[in-house]
């Protein structure tokens, strides 16, 4: 059985995702994977399974049989995620559409800068702690 706590957080995961993927037209690899990684401590791995099995139907059926084979899905985590990412595009494109497409373009920089960021501090710790 799941803890509120982790519900709530994905929950916001799969809302976050789905209103920057409906503002900005992202969601998936740059925004569920970081977030599953870092607020409930997930592998590299099992976080993109869990990404992609959201993602599952429209973008990597076969990604994720290989993913499932390997045993890196959480499939509860992905159904939670995927149910609120729907809710969470439609508000993001509501809210896209209504600003200039400069300020769309100035946060999808801003949030591609900042992920990009921390994965490169990430996988260069990881380098130098071997």
């Amino acid at each position: 059985m799941m803890s509120t706590q982790t519900v709530l957080i994905l929950v916001s995961i799969g809302l976050l995702a789905g209103i920057l993927s409906g503002f900005v037209g992202v969601g998936g690899g740059i925004i569920i994977v970081p977030a599953l990684m870092y607020s409930l401590g997930m592998s590299q791995y099992g976080a993109q399974g869990t990404s992609l099995f959201v993602l599952l139907l429209p973008v990597g059926i076969l990604a994720v049989n290989n993913y499932w084979k390997a045993g890196s899905i959480n499939w509860k985590f992905g159904i939670i995620i995927a149910v609120t990412f729907v809710i969470g595009g439609y508000i993001g494109s509501k809210l896209s559409l209504k600003i200039s497409p400069y300020i769309v373009k100035l946060i999808f920089g801003i949030i591609t800068a900042y992920v990009s960021f921390r994965f490169i501090m990430s996988g260069y710790n990881g380098l130098t702690n071997d």
